[in-house]
């Protein structure tokens, strides 16, 4: 039996004339000969052609859109345009049969809010093919970056006693049946009898254990799954997500935010290459879909334009102060247009303002640092001002930030003086302030989300379009 073969394979060699098994799903079925075959490891179908006449009805019958099918055959050169080879059909199988009249895609154009209702069979379609086809290329080449440069991937702890983010909003663990939680006698939960004995949650970041790893391996990376329990709906947000989070001793804001960009400089060009035909289908589907918007909201950029842009171009550095100037002075704001006012210094910037100073102030991505230490984290450095940390924001057309990341506070006076100012329990983290005891080190890091980057090299518009299993409030289907 001949060795299967990938469609994408076959429709880039051009052989022809050798017998060949290919398996996939049908795309189409026309006038009982052509079979529009698909195996999803490219958008383009492989045509084959059947012999009708010397076929059993049958069989013919079962060849449904959807349909599982093994076909052998000769390759040959193909007659019809758009495909330089097609399949001379000798033997086809149906592996799994599937009934046209119950299957929920049909060979129409589908919403995508219908499409995430049906997250399990939106894989087959062009649009998501493609999508997950460069969420993998994306994820392979963070890894290859970091890997080339000597970082050790550390697998950080999913389940967690520390909120690296102090923000509250996380998802808790416990092995308790919750219909008979045990209470100490002043009527709390007693996590003492609780699996790890304390309470634990899934962890919101990898960033504090990573700055552990770092304090011996120099420079490490995490690359994996977080949870927020944050009650939000928007287009931006989902309950577990990746991030990508690089730890690095000796390296300063500036060093941080050099390989920030080279990190994204990189895996956008390794998506063009390794993905040109499913960013071109992206591309046209944005333009589609750009077409159904007023003129005024219509992006300027097509997708592969907005990509370029960002390998074209240095990223602009300003601080967060020069920035508020910048914004201030906007005719944006000084005509009341934003959203949210930009009122004076200590203003927590939002997307609009992030995305102004990208695509109509510096018309290039902006690296921002130095912000105000009262709207940052406790752990990032404390400038020698007072009043600002050495924070660094990433900002990316269409998007707003894209990368977030400091010089972390090395000095365990100035941090455990902060961390009392905020109320943190220094010890619940005593092992965190460990690493400032004992060979503390400048050191700085970052954070990716991974599926904001999926959104911005793939043009979708919704980040539940670009992980395979969107988890959101009230929504844990699949």
């Amino acid at each position: 039996m001949s060795q299967r073969i990938k469609i994408k394979a076959l429709l880039q060699s051009g052989e022809t004339g050798t017998e060949v098994t290919v398996k996939g799903w049908v795309r189409a079925f026309r006038s009982n000969r052509f079979i529009a075959l698909n195996d999803g490891s490219t958008n383009g179908n492989l045509q084959i052609v059947v012999d009708f006449e010397n076929t059993d009805p049958a069989l013919l019958k079962r060849i449904t859109f959807g349909a599982a099918v093994s076909i052998t055959g000769k390759l040959a050169p193909s007659l019809g345009q758009g495909q330089s080879v097609e399949v001379i059909a000798s033997e086809i199988e149906i592996l799994g049969d599937c009934n046209p009249d119950e299957f929920p895609l049909q060979p129409k154009k589908q919403t995508l809010e219908f499409l995430r209702e049906n997250a399990h069979l939106r894989f087959r379609t062009n649009t998501f093919g493609a999508i997950f086809r460069v969420r993998n290329t994306l994820s392979f080449a963070v890894h290859q970056f970091f890997q080339e440069k000597g970082f050790v991937y550390l697998h950080t702890p999913v389940i967690t006693q520390s909120d690296a983010e102090g923000a509250g909003e996380a998802f808790h663990v416990t092995n308790f049946d919750l219909n008979n939680v045990p209470r100490t006698d002043t009527g709390e939960v007693d996590y003492k009898q609780d699996f790890f004995g304390k309470s634990t949650n899934l962890t919101v970041s990898g960033q504090l254990e990573g700055e552990l790893g770092a304090m011996a391996l120099s420079d490490i990376y995490t690359f994996g799954p977080t949870f927020r329990a944050e009650n939000s709906n928007t287009t931006r947000h989902l309950a577990e997500f990746w991030m990508i989070e690089p730890e690095m001793a000796f390296y300063d804001i500036h060093d941080n935010a050099n390989l920030a960009e080279e990190l994204l400089k990189y895996v956008i060009s390794y998506a063009l290459d390794k993905n040109k035909e499913d960013l071109e289908f992206l591309t046209q589907r944005l333009l589609e879909e750009e077409k159904q918007k007023p003129q005024n909201e219509r992006s300027e950029l097509s997708l592969l334009d907005k990509l370029q842009f960002c390998l074209n171009n240095d990223f602009e550095r300003l601080t967060y102060t020069e920035a508020i100037q910048i914004l201030r002075d906007s005719t944006p704001n000084k005509k009341k247009k934003f959203v949210y006012p930009v009122e004076g210094w200590g203003t927590d910037l939002q997307s609009e303002h992030e995305r102004y100073l990208v695509e109509k102030h510096f018309k290039k991505p902006v690296i921002l640092t130095d912000y105000p230490k009262e709207i940052k984290s406790f752990y990032m450095r404390q400038n020698d001002d007072g009043k600002t940390v050495a924070a660094m924001d990433i900002l990316f057309p269409g998007i707003g930030e894209i990368i977030g990341g400091s010089q972390r506070e090395e000095r365990l006076d100035k941090l455990e003086t902060r961390m009392d100012e905020l109320g943190i329990p220094k010890d619940e983290l005593w092992w965190y302030l460990d690493t400032r005891r004992f060979g503390a080190c400048p050191h700085s890091g970052f954070g990716l989300g991974f599926e904001r980057l999926v959104l911005f090299v793939t043009g979708m518009g919704n980040i539940r379009d670009v992980i395979p299993f969107p988890r959101f409030p009230k929504n844990a289907e699949f």
